[in-house]
């Protein structure tokens, strides 16, 4: 008896490591060629409505489709990114790298690595990549921007950014400049407002720094981000000759005392 029984354990054997090599196969061909819309869904529901991808086309690991900004379930604003948006994902080692090129706004591909830490965290490395974007865009992210419905354009550079959520905590390297130029609202007559200078400085402690350019509209102040919370206070003034252009915008910035408005948060 112990010989046909393992007469029949070798006549089933080779028949079981087929229908395992078939799964592996199927699930392994699914992976590879999930189709981009698995992405969207997945972004989609991350973001809360805030951000989409419209007609994706491809698969998960390399598409393109459209990039919607919007200010999220029954939010009315929605704003549509000229041209279309390119990714790659590419799995490395238990990490992953993102490559990511808007036809509009990126002059090289835009370049994250993602990498997990012990005690479930997750450390995101962002290759320095100068863009512009239109300050348009920013009316998708619903209030205050809707109201504002800024014009002009947005330089974005970075000098070694890293980013570490770690427990709830995060933990900022590195640098993030942003110029907003030649501004203007949809709030004021005066076109353009002015420039402005957004500069935010990791380490142990994450400094904020807002300044002004050029322009009537004067924006100073300054901050600090915890790791769990943001805290910044700043003002918003505007030429004398220039107040009654600015009245609307100044007093959507802040809390309006007087000629100027006080900006605070945290």
């Amino acid at each position: 008896m112990a010989i046909q029984h393992r007469n029949s354990s070798a006549h089933y054997c080779p028949w079981g490591w087929a229908a395992a090599g078939l799964l592996i196969g199927v699930l392994a061909g699914v992976l590879l060629f999930a189709p981009a819309r698995w992405l969207a869904a997945a972004l989609r529901n991350a973001s809360n409505l805030q951000v989409e991808l419209v007609q994706a086309r491809g698969t998960v690991w390399q598409g393109s489709a459209q990039l919607v900004l919007s200010g999220g379930a029954g939010s009315r604003d929605a704003v549509v990114l000229p041209g279309s948006v390119q990714w790659r994902l590419q799995p490395r080692w238990g990490a992953l790298s993102l490559e990511f090129r808007a036809e509009c706004c990126t002059p090289q591909a835009m370049q994250l690595h993602v990498e997990p830490l012990g005690l479930g965290g997750v450390r995101m490395v962002l290759a320095d990549s100068p863009s512009r974007w239109p300050a348009s865009l920013l009316a998708g992210l619903g209030t205050p921007w809707n109201t504002v419905r800024a014009l002009g354009q947005l330089d974005l550079s970075s000098q070694q950014l890293t980013l570490e959520w770690v427990r709830g905590r995060v933990h900022i390297g590195g640098s993030l400049q942003l110029d907003a130029n030649d501004i203007s609202s949809r709030l004021s007559t005066l076109q353009p407002m002015g420039s402005y200078r957004f500069t935010l400085t990791g380490g142990q402690t994450t400094q904020l720094r807002l300044e002004t350019l050029s322009g009537s509209l004067q924006l100073s102040g300054s901050g600090v981000w915890l790791g769990q919370s943001l805290r910044f206070e700043g003002i918003a003034t505007a030429e004398p000759q220039r107040i009654e252009a600015l009245s609307n915008l100044l007093n959507i910035i802040g809390r309006r005392e007087g000629a100027r408005s006080i900006i605070k948060v945290g």
